[in-house]
């Protein structure tokens, strides 16, 4: 579970929804919390940075916590189109993303890069949600290890009590019809706690391909999911909230 105690559900919308849909999206949200009966779970929402401010405005005093998709890892300075842990923080962020495997892949991103960023955030008093994952499909062990390198290089330096959510997203599960394997998640994520032995404020979540049904097959592993595409749907989402008001029930 979470530092409270809660299942940390997180989405992120990505670049799939223009600023009007968001707004739509965002108010179906902040309605949809309003009548969940009192559940424990935590739910933050990552947007584009153009809806960022729309979405702390809808968002207002229903316990939703917002974020950002990426961020820059100085504070201010010469640096066109960049944005910056601080201008996050004042814009009402109080998660960034980090490390994504889109990030990765499509713009070279490296485990340096991703270490600064880490770094920015956690100055600022932003929580880092770094995304960590394994490529190619294989067993757990190799999941682990792979993992392990990614964490150790982006959490050097970082104090140990600092509030990280660990994102566990198998590469190879991203955009897949299923998430992984239930029973690959859970050996996992034993192996990637005891990695995170020394931080003991860090929550750990799994995403790829992650949606209703899953949560609570995981058997408290994990503290919560990471959603993508299947949360656009407020149904969906709503449903996966529940699941993770449950599975907190049935670990007190």
């Amino acid at each position: 579970m979470s530092g409270t105690g809660s299942p940390l559900i997180g989405v992120s919308l990505k670049m799939y929804m223009g600023l009007e849909r968001t707004r739509g999206w965002m108010t179906e949200l902040a309605a949809m919390v309003g009548t969940l009966p009192l559940i424990p779970y935590e739910l933050f929402v990552i947007p584009s940075f153009l809806s960022i401010g729309d979405a702390v405005r809808i968002l207002d005093n229903t316990g939703v916590g917002v974020g950002a998709q990426d961020v820059f890892w100085e504070d201010s300075g010469a640096y066109t189109g960049e944005v910056s842990a601080p201008m996050l923080a004042e814009a009402g962020c109080s998660y960034v993303e980090i490390g994504h495997a889109e990030r990765r892949a499509l713009f070279g991103e490296t485990d340096a890069d991703v270490a600064l960023k880490v770094k920015a955030s956690v100055r600022a008093g932003l929580v880092p949600v770094l995304c960590v994952g394994e490529v190619v499909e294989g067993d757990p062990g190799a999941a682990v290890d792979a993992c392990a390198l990614q964490l150790d290089a982006a959490l050097d330096g970082i104090p140990s009590d600092s509030d990280l959510v660990i994102a566990y997203e198998p590469v190879w599960a991203i955009g897949a019809q299923q998430p992984a394997s239930p029973p690959f998640i859970r050996d996992v994520a034993r192996g990637l706690r005891q990695h995170l032995a020394s931080f003991p404020n860090a929550s750990l979540i799994y995403g790829g391909s992650a949606g209703p049904g899953l949560l609570g097959k995981l058997e408290g592993t994990v503290d919560g999911l990471f959603l993508g595409r299947f949360a656009h749907d407020i149904g969906a989402l709503h449903d996966v909230l529940m699941e993770a008001g449950l599975a907190a029930n049935n670990c007190e």
